[in-house]
């Protein structure tokens, strides 16, 4: 499973990035192949917070924009919206313990070992950030 991160996310959304065109193909990508990829919740819930955002965007997306774009992700037939699971708190905090984690890259980390309990193979990201968690694949797709 390939999971997306929430950069990837807002990029593809967001046709005043200046990595739409890229961030797009790569989503519809996934949406329309054959293996199965992965949307975290938190980055879900990060997405529609930050495309919806007066101070980021001008005009930033509405509330409907922002959830009929998740919703038209979610008719992939290959998409699963991915969660936390029994073993969460266990590979969430190994996570915080190897990294050394603290602050704001506890959100990193919460993403990271959703990924891990879930199966995924590559996290799509323009976060560098995510090099601290080597048990994870990472890839800048654009």
């Amino acid at each position: 499973m390939i999971a997306t991160d929430t950069n990837i996310l807002v990029y593809a959304h967001r046709a005043d990035s200046e990595w739409h065109d890229s961030a797009k193909a790569c989503v519809e990508s996934l949406a329309q192949g054959r293996v199965s990829w992965g949307l975290p919740w938190p980055c879900v819930h990060e997405f529609l917070a930050i495309v919806t955002h007066p101070r980021i965007y001008s005009p930033p997306s509405t509330v409907s924009q922002a959830i009929d774009q998740v919703e038209a992700w979610l008719e992939s037939p290959v998409a699963e919206l991915i969660g936390e699971t029994h073993d969460h708190w266990e590979a969430l905090t190994g996570m915080l313990a190897k990294g050394r984690i603290s602050g704001p890259k506890v959100h990193d980390a919460r993403v990271a070992a959703l990924c891990l309990t879930h199966g995924v193979t590559e996290l799509w990201t323009a976060d560098r950030d995510f090099s601290r968690f080597p048990a994870l694949s990472t890839r800048n797709p654009l």
